[in-house]
């Protein structure tokens, strides 16, 4: 079922994780003493090995290869370089017949401004509905969705997708999260008109700095999104590191069974002081009346997590792996003294 989201200001700004600098001031704590759980990056990033000279120097070149080691790596039939998710996610609504667009109430910020400023009438979608109702055009879907984690399987996903399809529509498949399990993942399936699947290198990688992220979809929706994207869109750094981490199959092995022993970590140790929490491997999601207070706790002794307090919502928090050991036991501690 949908119903229109409450008016909202498609220019404002769009609130993230990783703001570590504005809590900074915020609790006058210094930059370097904070432990930053307020993003879903693995804090074992991969080890980008040393950087050829020449991908400082030159310009970038669109026939490397990098797209062909994508889709290799993905699973897919074609893939299109992109400066990171983010900027396939502004570009997309202009590409896509004006119309009505499913968007889950909590999920990825971005999606729901850009397509408003794209023309299109953005409204909140259940998630676990079994059937689309007619009234929607397009339909968004972060999977596993982020902050909640809620992973749709991937039959109900194909059989939205051919609904909307059936009608001109498409189905827009947010897999930013997915690297850690990628059986859900429906790169393989992106020949078909009416899909588009977007991936990310940042967060399984953890690398979020380097600005990369691929657009899986036919060529009648990568052609046009290449061609108002422009040239060197990714850079030779970045390219030379995504190459390098898809290769790389023995460390995304390695990490994908730590990211699976750290989540479950995470897990048990929310519960022992009371938090029942949902999660993927990358970060947990507790619904909880004093988020805020528990934020807010968190934050006086140096823990940055990520709040999210949408009206008519239950107020909710998202909190990341600590990496480092002494990390794990600091954020022990503190919620001992507060939930003690």
């Amino acid at each position: 079922m949908t119903h229109t989201t409450q008016p909202e200001d498609a220019d404002a700004p769009v609130r993230h994780g990783g703001n570590l600098r504005e809590a900074a001031r915020r609790y006058d704590i210094p930059f370097e003493d904070w432990l930053d759980l307020s993003t879903g990056i693995n804090p074992h990033g991969y080890p980008v090995p040393p950087v050829p000279p020449d991908a400082w120097r030159r310009l970038p070149e669109d026939d490397d290869g990098l797209a062909d080691i994508a889709a290799l790596y993905y699973g897919a039939p074609r893939a299109l370089p992109v400066a990171g998710s983010q900027a396939a996610i502004r570009a997309l609504p202009a590409l896509l017949r004006p119309g009505v667009v499913g968007v889950a109430p909590l999920t990825y910020g971005e999606y729901a401004p850009a397509f408003r400023r794209g023309g299109h009438t953005v409204v909140t979608l259940d998630i676990h509905t079994q059937a689309l109702p007619d009234a929607l055009d397009h339909v968004i879907v972060a999977n596993p969705n982020n902050p909640t984690a809620e992973l749709l399987p991937r039959d109900t996903l194909r059989r939205w997708h051919e609904r909307l399809a059936s009608r001109g529509g498409t189905l827009i498949v947010d897999e930013a999260f997915a690297d850690v399990d990628p059986s859900a993942s429906l790169a393989s399936d992106t020949a078909r008109e009416g899909l588009v699947v977007l991936r990310s290198v940042g967060k399984f990688f953890g690398l979020a700095g380097i600005r990369a992220g691929f657009v899986l979809s036919s060529p009648a929706v990568a052609e046009p999104l290449r061609a108002m994207l422009g040239a060197w869109t990714v850079s030779g750094p970045a390219r030379h590191a995504v190459e390098a981490a898809f290769a790389d199959r023995a460390w995304q092995r390695d990490t994908r069974a730590r990211l699976h022993r750290d989540g479950g970590r995470l897990a048990a140790l929310l519960a022992d002081h009371g938090l029942d929490a949902r999660g993927t491997p990358l970060f947990a999601w507790m619904p909880v009346p004093d988020a805020a207070a528990l934020q807010h706790e968190l934050a006086r002794r140096g823990i940055w997590t990520r709040l999210f307090d949408l009206p008519g919502m239950t107020p909710s928090l998202r909190v990341g792996l600590p990496g480092a050991e002494g990390d794990w036991v600091r954020l022990a501690r503190a919620l001992a003294e507060i939930r003690g």
